[in-house]
C-alpha cells in the first residue's frame, strides 16, 4: 500500500533582511544609483565647505568670491567687534536660524552653480525681513520712539542704513 506523502509547497527565497531576492543586475543598478547620489552629494558638500555653514564664522561668507566686498566692508565697519554675519542675517531663535540658513544655502548653491545671480548681489525680501528683525532685536529700545513700530508698517531700517555692517 502506498503511503500518501505530503507535497512540498514552493517558498519564496528571501535575503537576510527579509527582502525579496531579485535579479542581480537590478540590485547593482540600485546600489550604483544610490552610491552615485551619496558620493556626488558628499563630494559637493566637502568641496563647497558645507560644514562651515553650520558655524557662525564670518569667513564662511567668503567661501564664494562674490561676497568678498561685503566681508571686507564688515571687517572695516561699525559692527565687526559686536556682530557676525549670522547675528544680522539669521534669526536669533532655534530652529529658525537653521531653517533660514538651509533656505539660503540651497538658493546660493543653485545661484552660484548656474551663475544666475545679480552682480552686485542684492538682498531678497525674506532676508530683508530677517535683517529688519535682527536690527530691532539689538537696537529696538533705542529706536522704538522713532521707528513707528506701533503702526502697520514700521520704518525699514535698511532704507536709511543699507551700508551698516558692510561699511559702505
Amino acid at each position: 500500500m502506498a503511503q500518501n506523502q505530503p507535497t512540498a509547497t514552493p517558498q519564496r527565497q528571501t535575503t537576510l533582511m527579509g527582502f525579496m531576492a531579485g535579479p542581480l543586475w537590478l540590485w547593482l543598478l540600485v546600489a550604483g544609483v544610490f552610491g552615485g547620489v551619496i558620493g556626488l552629494g558628499g563630494f559637493t558638500f566637502v568641496h563647497g565647505k558645507g560644514g562651515s555653514y553650520l558655524s557662525d564664522n564670518p569667513e564662511t561668507c567668503i567661501n564664494c568670491h562674490i561676497m568678498q566686498e561685503q566681508y571686507d566692508g564688515w571687517i572695516h565697519g561699525s559692527h565687526t567687534a559686536v556682530a557676525t554675519c549670522n547675528d544680522c542675517h539669521t534669526p536669533h531663535s532655534f530652529p529658525s536660524n537653521y531653517i533660514v540658513k538651509g533656505i539660503n544655502g540651497w538658493n546660493h548653491s543653485v545661484a552660484f552653480t548656474t551663475g544666475d545671480f545679480p552682480d552686485p548681489i542684492r538682498i531678497n525680501e525674506m532676508n530683508r525681513e530677517v535683517t529688519q528683525g535682527t536690527c530691532l532685536s539689538c537696537h529696538g529700545p533705542l529706536v522704538t520712539p522713532i521707528s513707528h513700530t506701533d503702526s502697520d508698517s514700521p520704518t525699514d531700517c535698511l532704507s536709511c542704513h543699507s551700508g551698516v555692517g558692510h561699511g559702505r
